[in-house]
């Protein structure tokens, strides 16, 4: 496998697994080799690990903003914190979701050889984003009312709004660089952004410092820090895709051809964003159910902190559901179904291996864990009653996440948007309403539906990779014959 991780025609996707044409695949004899693949488990870490990385590095640019802000006072940390979660809601969830049609199209196109695709799909995917950046700032820009209207006090609320407005500039370029990511992350070149993600989050410390604590800006300053490094990352990516010799196959420049997708785009864009915001709600949604049951501090703070135990795990899982869904479509795309399958079998051991060595970790370091946020005895008892269901829900959530990850690659997004809507919003919600709040289980009752839930995803979405005809996605109907006005 070449360092950057790129293929020719000539070349095929997994050299180092055997000859490239469909032969014997060529294993060493160790025992490991019966257990996993090997030369898969490097390909797919080679596209993991960054992307883990890179992924953690984003995550924490908008909470360095929250840090800062809540050093300001409990009004301002409210206001950033559930500004934060308001952008993950309406915003970045809906942005990643939108990219992950890029994951179907741009995979695909590079397993079969179909480079200058890429970057075509890739802009067409930038103006689909763009328009739901239109409507996403006009939502933000209305957030006061709309926080008043969902029983928010009116100091949170006020506060919050200021923290979004700052905000919209950056989701602009947050939804830019999904794109690119996607764009770079099909064909496998995945180990720069470890850099181009890492730097921004250095420069970010210090320009939040600077706005937040050294100018009159105050906690404005710190929603205009996190839009101010977005748009730093995002030209850094795209100034790699333009001067990158990389590239030269796969960007050949802005066409007007990319208008002729926006329906293919469109018709994948969005039950991936479907897929990914269905999931994201629910777990916003427990947060909001906590709220309602009695002793609501402790048990909001209980799945608040569940939820952010979820969220560190998923990271790791993330990594790997993306080099699932690269391995699979390249491997579709250049038409070898039989290893695409391998692929998905050998994610779905690594992420399960993984997610029992987080369990583990999280079993025996409990106390460790929950003492970094707070010292309440009540809490801390609470949560350990809670950390077993916690457990489970990480080895469900771990499993389910390379299936998703398998379904964008496969183009399978419609389904799997129904799947997801039919489990968690007709078995989990209903179960974890029923068990808070007619037992005494209360935020364990939550959590038990929310496992009934992640079940039902999991079964279901490997009961569709088990019936469904693994082929290369058919756009020969959204095929259209156009000169691209290249520029």
């Amino acid at each position: 496998m070449a360092s950057h991780g790129t293929v020719t025609p000539s070349t095929p996707l997994l050299e180092a697994r055997g000859d490239g044409h469909g032969g014997q695949v060529t294993r060493g004899g160790g025992w490991w080799n019966k257990v996993l693949d090997m030369v898969e488990v490097k390909i797919q870490l080679h596209i993991a690990v960054p992307m883990v990385l890179t992924n953690l590095f984003y995550y924490l640019i908008p909470l360095v903003a929250v840090m800062f802000a809540g050093h300001l006072g409990e009004v301002q940390l409210a206001g950033s914190s559930l500004g934060n979660s308001w952008n993950v809601v309406t915003g970045q969830g809906i942005a990643v979701g939108l990219s992950g049609a890029l994951e179907t199209l741009c995979g695909q196109a590079f397993g079969s050889g179909d480079y200058r695709m890429l970057g075509v799909y890739m802009q067409s995917g930038c103006i689909i984003s763009f328009l739901f950046c239109i409507v996403i700032s006009v939502i933000w820009f209305f957030t006061e009312p709309i926080l008043i209207f969902l029983h928010q006090s009116h100091s949170t609320a006020k506060a919050t709004a200021v923290y979004m407005k700052y905000l919209i500039p950056g989701i602009f370029a947050y939804a830019f660089m999904q794109n690119l990511l996607r764009f770079l992350q099909t064909q496998s070149i995945v180990a720069p952004l470890i850099i181009l993600s890492g730097l921004p989050l250095l420069i970010h410390i210090g320009v939040t410092y600077a706005l937040v604590d050294c100018t009159i800006l105050g906690y404005k300053g710190a929603p205009l820090a996190v839009s101010i490094t977005l748009w730093i990352s995002m030209i850094a990516l795209a100034l790699y895709v333009l001067f990158s010799k990389k590239f030269k196959k796969t960007w050949t420049g802005l066409s007007s051809q990319a208008f002729n997708y926006l329906l293919t785009d469109l018709k994948l864009a969005l039950p991936s964003a479907a897929m990914i915001c269905l999931e994201y709600w629910a777990f916003e949604l427990l947060v909001l159910l906590s709220g309602l049951l009695p002793n609501s501090e402790v048990n909001t703070s209980l799945i608040a902190l569940g939820v952010n135990t979820q969220a560190i795990a998923y990271m790791i899982i993330y990594g790997l559901s993306a080099a699932a869904s690269t391995r699979v479509s390249n491997e579709l795309g250049a038409g070898n179904p039989d290893r695409a399958k391998n692929a998905m079998v050998v994610t779905l051991k690594l992420s399960v291996f993984l997610a029992i060595v987080f369990d583990l970790a999280l079993l025996f370091g409990q106390n460790l864990w929950i003492s970094l946020f707070t010292d309440d005895i009540r809490v801390k008892d609470e949560y350990a009653s809670l950390v077993p269901l916690i457990a489970i829900s990480v080895l469900l959530d771990s499993f389910q996440g390379v299936l998703s990850g398998v379904a964008r690659g496969c183009g399978w997004q419609n389904t799997a948007a129904y799947v997801n809507l039919a489990a968690f919003y007709l078995v989990g919600m209903p179960v974890s309403c029923l068990l808070a709040f007619k037992t005494s289980l209360q935020a364990r009752g939550l959590w038990i539906g929310l496992i009934c839930g992640l079940c039902c995803q999991s079964v279901s979405l490997y009961v569709l990779t088990r019936l469904a005809k693994w082929t290369r996605l058919d756009l020969s109907r959204d095929k259209v014959e156009a000169n691209s006005a290249v520029i």
